[in-house]
């Protein structure tokens, strides 16, 4: 009986808080060189809504701006990302990498992301995680952009029946009950107190995953 533990990304293993500032204020400063914004950047929003798919963050952050607008603001912000994951100046959450490789050992280890496949791509290369990682799954390869049906490619592609989801927001919790898996919340920068509530267990320290799974 194939088993898998299923993990977030960003806010979960990644540390994106290290490299979301600097890559958002180079966006909007990309924009008020073109006077497409004259406000201050809306960090403190983003902070909030992370963990929605990307449609979402650029309508959200840019309600009055064209299609066109907010695509090209996503390109550009994504770019400055990867170019700061390359560069080292994000970071692993702690143990990060010791519990990948542990889980490594009973489970098929996965990611599935509302992060685009580049991106994505940038931190597991950067940090070398292919030894750990089965797969990486982006909300790019579903047309609903739901975590939710992105789960459960996961676990019909590789035949997968059982196993938890562990993630920091309510899109990871809601993955895992719809696709009758264990759902792990991590309590760490981005997430919202009420968004785990419906968690199987919530852990503040990566190394306690193990003592739920293991």
């Amino acid at each position: 009986m194939k088993k898998c533990c299923i993990f977030d990304m960003d806010g979960t293993l990644f540390q994106t808080n290290l490299i979301l500032e600097p890559a958002l204020e180079k966006t909007f400063n990309m924009l008020r060189e073109q006077d497409l914004w004259n406000e201050d950047t809306p960090i403190e929003k983003y902070r909030e809504i992370m963990g929605v798919t990307l449609p979402t963050v650029w309508k959200t952050l840019c309600p009055k701006h064209s299609y066109e607008i907010r695509e090209k603001s996503n390109e550009y912000f994504h770019k400055q990302l990867i170019a700061l994951i390359k560069n080292n100046e994000g970071a692993l959450y702690p143990h990060a990498e010791k519990v990948l490789m542990t889980l490594s050992e009973d489970f098929e280890v996965f990611i599935a992301s509302n992060g685009q496949e580049e991106y994505l791509k940038a931190i597991v290369e950067t940090y070398d995680l292919e030894k750990y990682i089965k797969k990486v799954y982006s909300i790019q390869t579903v047309a609903s952009g739901h975590k939710s049906e992105l789960v459960e490619r996961v676990l019909k592609e590789n035949q997968i029946t059982s196993g938890y989801v562990i993630g920091d927001r309510s899109s990871d919790i809601n993955a895992a009950k719809d696709n009758n898996l264990i759902a792990i919340g991590v309590e760490f920068d981005f997430s919202q107190p009420e968004e785990l509530e419906k968690a199987n267990y919530i852990v503040k320290d990566l190394r306690e995953v193990l003592e739920f799974t293991l």
